[in-house]
């Protein structure tokens, strides 16, 4: 019976709404758009946050979120960032890489990483400011990247500084349009280098572009002509073994890189160890700002929204006094007349909060298709929509409602006459 009651209740009010909806168009347009506007300020916040974060998320993980860094500047943002504390440093450099690859015992992979930008050239094809990056050996099994055609060096060509590369495929398919690279021969800065290897389509990324546009080449190659001491911006990658914990790995790097480094007790460090971590931390902060402006836009446009529900509702109560006083005379109870315009507001506002969700889903979308960026609205934005627009309709339509639900019969009804 129970049961009944409330499937009556919500199809009685539905079925008010709508001839509300029908009856006086402009007004309900009106109510309504203020609460679209609301939920579409809101939600789109929201999903363009969420994209932001599983995006700077997925593109961490390619950092691994386990690998430190051993570099000169540390990692920061904002304006506050004292650069003029680290400007004195060394460079990181190769003798730096070997003494960590020798000394710290809790490393699975010790990975020496130092680029430039150069044209690069096959036949009467150019690239120009691309980037060539001289690795280590253990940089392909660190990094684990997908190989589409070819292989890495060996440990025999790393070694010997042989002039091979593995290259992106943005650019495979900028100097070889479409054809096989494998067995080509490209040229920068004087040198001639055979391509042995071609990556996977990676993508760009929040932190980067990737290897799509880069020329991977052994570090030795680079040193045969190359004073990698005045390059700069070098960096040495640790990651650790999988039961080794990043905070053991950390402690026993900064021990033993200091005695290197022959740093007194009471002196700072002349190196940053830089994690994945500070990253998410820095971000973070913006992510914040972001959030709370959405609020503050969406919140300001769902209260005028709230307060247009509000208005509908007192009109539809004033011009339904009289069938209200029919109701309660024909023993209709005070809760039942509440909850009449209570889900009428409801419905009103979900009507409103569908609108909203739709334009999202229009932005989102459009978005997605204009942009290398994936956009997303996911099921948990669409629920708090909804559940945002329930809870203004149950604000905004009470007191309307409990006004109708405390009118007497007999007043109610000579009020119409």
């Amino acid at each position: 019976m129970r049961l009944n009651g409330v499937l009556f209740w919500l199809l009685t009010s539905v079925s008010f709404a709508w001839r509300a909806l029908k009856t006086n168009k402009l007004r309900a347009f009106l109510s309504l758009i203020g609460i679209t506007i609301g939920i579409f300020a809101i939600i789109t916040v929201f999903a363009m946050v969420d994209s932001l974060k599983q995006n700077i998320r997925d593109s961490l993980d390619e950092l691994g979120s386990e690998v430190v860094y051993v570099q000169k500047w540390p990692w920061g943002t904002g304006g506050d960032y004292p650069w003029w504390k680290y400007v004195g440093r060394p460079e990181v450099n190769v003798d730096d890489f070997l003494y960590i690859q020798r000394n710290v015992s809790l490393a699975e992979f010790v990975v020496y990483t130092q680029s430039i930008t150069r044209t690069v050239s096959q036949s009467d094809v150019e690239a120009e400011n691309t980037t060539i990056q001289f690795v280590s050996h253990d940089f392909h099994a660190m990094q684990n990247k997908e190989l589409r055609e070819g292989r890495f060096f060996t440990e025999f060509e790393s070694a010997n500084g042989s002039p091979v590369a593995v290259i992106g495929a943005d650019l495979a398919a900028k100097l070889f349009s479409g054809s096989s690279a494998l067995g080509e021969v490209i040229r920068f800065s004087g040198k001639r280098i055979r391509i042995i290897g071609v990556y996977d389509m990676q993508g760009s990324s929040l932190i980067g572009d990737g290897l799509d546009d880069r020329v991977v080449v052994p570090l030795n190659f680079g040193r045969s002509f190359l004073n990698m001491r005045q390059l700069g911006s070098a960096s040495v990658e640790i990651k650790p073994y999988p039961w080794i914990s990043s905070e053991e790995l950390i402690s026993e790097l900064r021990g033993k890189f200091r005695v290197h480094r022959r740093i007194s007790p009471t002196s700072e460090d002349n190196f940053a160890i830089n994690e994945v971590t500070l990253l998410q931390e820095s971000i973070q902060s913006i992510f914040s700002v972001l959030t709370i402006a959405g609020l503050f836009i969406g919140g300001f446009s769902i209260l005028v929204g709230g307060f247009g529900i509000a208005n509908i509702m007192f009109v539809s109560v004033r011009e339904r006094t009289g069938e209200i006083g029919i109701q309660k005379s024909l023993g209709a109870r005070n809760n039942f007349i509440l909850f009449q315009f209570l889900w009428e507001s409801v419905f009103l506002c979900i009507i409103g909060g569908l609108a909203g969700l739709l334009l999202v889903y229009g932005v989102i979308t459009a978005a997605d298709a204009a942009v290398d960026f994936d956009f997303r609205l996911s099921s948990r934005n669409i629920t708090l929509g909804i559940a945002i627009s329930v809870l203004i309709g149950i604000v905004s339509g009470f007191i309307p409602a409990l006004t109708a639900s405390r009118l007497r019969p007999v007043d109610a009804i000579r009020a119409n006459g």
